[in-house]
């Protein structure tokens, strides 16, 4: 007798009682296909001799099989990696209002593109068009995806074929090897670079117009920084130097805030309202940085020349939907209260909080976390930390925090991994917990852990086990 005519048939996998209500939670469809999966997963395996499992394990195989497909892949995560807009975490997150307003939305039909004062078609960047030029002092403005599509998109429109001159101390290069020149050339414009990597001057600026120049522009170089001998033209100046020329004069901030940081104590970061106010035609940010709203590219500046962006048949292919500015509506709304901006703004308030409240998260916590990792090789102790900002944003500045810094006892570094492993893999619904491995410990910085969240993250911490680790 073949000992493959032994296994079980689909039917009587799916009649067990464990993937019985799998069925009823999730479907049919899927147990059936997990199961014919794992019967052919086992047939493969016992032709290259494989001991063929109990019938108890294929259930449990086909078991883990559907929960794993039904896990969702867009997790929560505790961000204890000392980045605060940590771009593979999601950048900012949302305050509450504009999580009312995304659900809001998502639930019901919205005045996307209705005008309901008059009962005809509206214009969605009408949603948000107000609060944007309230805010940054600009005559109109527009919303893409990003902020490297709102400079494309500017770009295509107004220099197709023509020179755009920046300094070459500024061509950055984003994330992901994504670059400005690069984001030119797609765009139609020639780049004409000028100066050195560290200094440049308005004179640079001058002798390169010519009749095929349709644009001086200036990049915010939000992720590094050159000091030393340095010299950067001030943008009253390139402002100046442009409209005496009859040309735009655009400023690309990148990660880009409403607000003033030194506020708070943070380093100041140039505004939108700055640049507008120093003559700036354009000028293009993030959403989803130190704003602290989704994800977004932001134009806003001279009426005129929004309007021929607006009129780019590219615009409809960047444009956002009504969940983005839902979102972004809500978070600009809480700039018109800049009092309580760090209290309610949560990538502000993250920001901003102080060293003494993650000292006191970590001393509550300390216990849970000790018990945890009970038994195992490594000490866990609270230390001093130092932050960063992220998302190209204020790259030199750190922000002083606390957390934990688990180290292994001897030359036992490999347990570090496995720890970090097993914090990362925490099974759903918990979330997986995310830290850093430095300097030969691994680091747990609670900037990011609100006190709301500290039961869940204890929570996900209990669930290690021995055997994981």
């Amino acid at each position: 007798m073949n000992p493959l005519s032994r296994l079980p048939s689909v039917d009587r996998l799916l009649s067990a009682a464990a993937l019985s209500s799998l069925i009823e939670l999730h479907g049919r469809a899927v147990v059936t296909a997990t199961a014919r999966e794992v019967l052919a997963a086992t047939r493969a395996a016992f032709k290259q001799e494989a001991v063929l499992p109990a019938e108890d394990e294929l259930i449990a195989k086909v078991g883990a099989g559907v929960t794993a497909k039904m896990t969702p892949k867009l997790r929560p995560v505790f961000n204890l990696t000392g980045t605060v807009l940590h771009t593979n975490l999601g950048r900012a997150p949302l305050p509450e209002e504009a999580v009312q307003a995304l659900l809001t939305a998502a639930r019901s039909p919205c005045a996307l593109e209705y005008d309901i004062e008059s009962g005809g078609r509206g214009d969605r960047d009408d949603i948000v068009n107000e609060l944007l030029c309230e805010l940054t002092g600009a005559e109109a403005a527009t919303v893409v995806n990003n902020n490297a599509a709102a400079v494309f998109l500017l770009l295509n429109t107004l220099t197709p074929r023509k020179h755009v001159i920046v300094s070459r101390g500024e061509l950055i290069e984003i994330g992901g090897a994504f670059r400005v020149p690069d984001i030119m050339q797609r765009a139609g414009a020639k780049l004409v670079e000028v100066g050195t990597t560290n200094r440049t001057h308005l004179k640079d600026f001058a002798e390169a117009i010519t009749p095929r120049t349709a644009m001086l522009m200036k990049v915010h170089a939000s992720n590094y920084a050159i000091q030393g001998f340095t010299h950067a033209v001030p943008e009253a100046e390139l402002a100046e130097l442009a409209h005496g020329k009859g040309l735009p004069f655009v400023v690309d901030l990148g990660s880009g805030t409403l607000a003033d940081l030194a506020r708070w104590g943070l380093p100041h970061e140039p505004t939108p309202a700055e640049a507008i106010a120093a003559g700036a035609d354009l000028v293009t940010f993030s959403g989803d940085k130190l704003l602290g709203g989704p994800q977004a590219g932001l134009l806003v500046g001279r009426k005129d020349l929004i309007a021929k962006i607006k009129k780019n048949p590219l615009k409809r292919a960047l444009r956002v939907g009504k969940l983005t500015l839902a979102a972004l509506e809500a978070v600009l709304a809480l700039y018109r209260d800049p009092d309580r901006l760090h209290l309610r703004v949560t990538a502000v308030r993250q920001l901003t909080r102080p060293e003494a409240e993650m000292r006191a998260a970590a001393m509550r916590l300390l216990p849970a976390l000790q018990a945890a990792l009970s038994g195992l090789p490594v000490t866990v102790e609270i230390v001093a930390l130092k932050s960063q900002i992220g998302s190209g944003s204020l790259p030199v500045d750190r922000l002083p925090s606390a957390g934990f810094a688990i180290r292994p006892q001897g030359k036992r570094g490999g347990v570090l991994n496995r720890i970090e492993a097993a914090l990362r893999g925490v099974a759903h619904p918990l979330r997986p917990v995310i830290g850093r491995i430095e300097d030969g410990a691994l680091l747990l910085d609670l900037r990011c852990l609100d006190i709301a969240d500290e039961p869940e993250f204890l929570a996900s911490v209990a669930a290690l086990g021995q055997p994981r680790c």
